[in-house]
């Protein structure tokens, strides 16, 4: 009797199963991705697709971190990197730039786009809290600027943070609507001048 691998299951490979959920999201948002969608884009089935990851839900709670360790997070290296919070600024609109327009994964960022029309209340309210957490991290790092004299004493920075993270939300929107780097690079530019010296 001849003896060989028939039958034996594929290996799964996760990570890469993560990747192709993830632009799945990333294209379509969270409501209007199927788990029809996901089980044609990880090439498996329902059962398990299932099995691996739970529910849609949870799948979509993985992805957004997968997702935010490789795409979203160049806000808090910035922030935590440059010595100013003007430099972090100008140097996350210009990242925003390039990788909301990055031609390798779909256009904006997934975070903004994934949270458009769902009806999920605990999907929309996750995602809010990430969106949330990113105004907050802009304002402390605003605030340390003005404790050390880099920004004026008077800048209202609750409303500078919620106006940096607007133009990023924007930029997104922009480029899933067709806007180039150099046209959100421009944005960026002008975006800066509304700086306080």
């Amino acid at each position: 009797m001849v003896t060989g691998q028939r039958g034996r299951p594929r290996s799964f490979d996760r990570d890469a199963a993560l990747d192709k959920a993830m632009l799945a999201f990333w294209e379509k948002g969270y409501e209007a991705t199927s788990i029809s969608d996901l089980t044609g884009a990880l090439g498996i089935s329902a059962p398990s697709l299932y099995a691996a990851f739970g529910d849609k839900r949870t799948l979509f709670d993985e992805v957004v971190v997968v997702y935010g360790g490789r795409y979203g997070d160049f806000a808090a290296v910035a922030l935590a990197e440059e010595p100013t919070a003007r430099a972090a600024m100008e140097r996350i609109l210009r990242e925003a730039a390039e990788v909301y327009t990055d031609p390798a994964h779909p256009p904006g960022c997934m975070v903004i786009s994934a949270a458009v029309n769902t009806t999920s209340r605990e999907v929309a309210e996750a995602l809010r809290e990430r969106r949330t957490a990113n105004i907050e991290l802009f304002e402390r790092r605003i605030r340390a600027d003005v404790a050390a004299g880099l920004v004026p004493a008077d800048t209202d920075t609750a409303a500078l943070a919620r106006y940096a993270v607007a133009v990023l939300q924007g930029m997104s929107q922009q480029s899933r609507d067709g806007a180039t780097r150099q046209e959100l690079e421009a944005v960026a530019e002008r975006a800066m001048l509304a700086w306080p010296q």
